[in-house]
């Protein structure tokens, strides 16, 4: 199998896949509260293991490399819960020029953020923009459950898109990462439907703590997650990513 994680790779590889004029795929989480039967990681987990399988499969036609991801994004709205790590606006704005600029001066040109937290997204647009202006350099960004959206909804039973720690992400956890899944505690693992900020249609938006929508800490059940659909919203999200990656849009 051909490697495609940077931290695994040497300076002289990195350096030819950057003569290659290699993609880069960026990972973006968070460490939040993820129920009871989840742990902290998930954001961060799902979104390199997308890359990941996406790198590898686009590998096979373009020279693709994943970088350590960023584990920690905005996660303020989770606090209340304990058990959760948060960055200002700012700092994850510095942190993410810092590795991007890093990045650009191996010698790479294309940069696509994958983002794994519905708490980054709105964020993200705007720091990608300010991000290709500062770096000169066009810069990507995408929800990897956005783009596998249409798997992703076919897929799941309860919902029609990823919540939080819901049979979405349960069930892709199941698929790639059993051995973290509380099962004595699935059964509490429920709460109410919910949308993601970025995706609402609400004409008014207000910052809301998320022990207020939930005592569980979970929107959606988690209950019917099982992981044939996990290893289904996987491979569907990272042939997605591969898709888009294959397409080139930098050189729009």
């Amino acid at each position: 199998m051909i490697e495609v994680e940077w931290n695994r790779l040497t300076a002289a590889e990195l350096r030819a896949l950057a003569a290659r004029d290699a993609v880069v795929l960026l990972p973006v989480g968070a460490t939040e509260q993820h129920g009871p039967h989840l742990p902290t990681g998930v954001d961060d987990f799902l979104a390199a293991e997308v890359c990941r399988r996406a790198a590898v499969l686009a590998a096979e036609h373009f020279g693709v490399v994943v970088t350590p991801s960023v584990p920690t994004g905005l996660s303020e709205h989770h606090m209340a819960f304990g058990g959760t790590l948060t960055l200002s606006l700012p700092t994850l704005h510095a942190l993410l020029r810092d590795i991007c600029r890093s990045v650009i001066r191996v010698g790479f040109s294309r940069i696509l953020i994958v983002n794994g937290h519905g708490g980054n997204m709105t964020a993200l647009n705007a720091l990608t923009t300010e991000l290709t202006a500062e770096l000169s350099t066009p810069i990507a960004f995408a929800s990897y459950f956005g783009i596998g959206r249409e798997v992703v909804r076919e897929t799941l039973e309860t919902q029609d898109g990823l919540m939080h720690a819901c049979e979405g992400e349960t069930s892709m956890m199941m698929a790639a990462f059993p051995e973290l899944i509380r099962i004595e505690h699935l059964g509490e693992a429920h709460g109410p439907r919910i949308t993601l900020p970025a995706e609402s249609t609400q004409p008014v938006y207000m910052a809301v703590s998320f022990d207020r929508i939930t005592e569980s800490g979970v929107a959606g059940d988690a209950q019917e997650a099982s992981p044939e659909k996990g290893e289904r919203m996987l491979s569907g999200c990272a042939s997605a990513l591969a898709d888009i990656i294959m397409r080139d849009p930098w050189a729009k």
